[in-house]
């Protein structure tokens, strides 16, 4: 929820930009990162073209899949331990995690040992994404990738830490 915390007098309002709201947004994944030890990005670009979504198989201390989908300069982003489901009566637990750069939507590689995440990331599965709706609790997104398309519905779970969501495919 935006908040007013006072007047910044060292700029003027024309020097602000959206930009220096969605980097603010990559605090978290910033501060657990070295970048002299790790090729992740940092998150200087933006993207201008479609909504995008990119699925990583991430095999850090246990194989997972990171889901993450494109909004307001960001990737937001959830673990999903036990992979995407491809049918519409499987439900999987999906657990949100830091907003990652747009550029995280390229990055394959190793993440050193004693990095935030050490291990392998994969791209899995990328493409463009449309959205029916995205609200606090509920998200329905239409991917379109190579191995996933058509409704999926992230519901946030009420209990816990509000991190755990239900993430599963809806009937088209």
């Amino acid at each position: 929820m935006p908040r007013f915390h006072g007047l910044k007098l060292d700029k003027k309002p024309l020097e602000c930009t959206t930009q220096q709201i969605n980097q603010s947004k990559l605090d978290p994944y910033l501060s657990k990162r070295d970048f002299n030890k790790t090729k992740e990005p940092t998150g200087s670009k933006k993207n201008e073209k479609d909504t995008i979504f990119v699925i990583q198989e991430h095999h850090s201390r246990k194989l997972h899949y990171d889901l993450r989908l494109e909004k307001e300069g960001v990737l937001k982003s959830w673990a999903v331990p036990k992979g995407i489901p491809f049918e519409p009566n499987k439900k999987r637990l999906a657990v949100e995690v830091e907003d990652h750069p747009i550029e995280y939507s390229k990055f394959e590689g190793i993440i050193p040992e004693g990095q935030y995440g050490a291990g392998t990331v994969k791209i899995w599965d990328r493409g463009i994404y449309e959205t029916k709706e995205w609200k606090n609790d509920i998200i329905e997104f239409f991917p379109k990738g190579k191995k996933i398309t058509g409704k999926y519905v992230l519901i946030r779970l009420k209990k816990d830490n509000n991190k755990n969501w239900l993430l599963f495919k809806g009937r088209d």
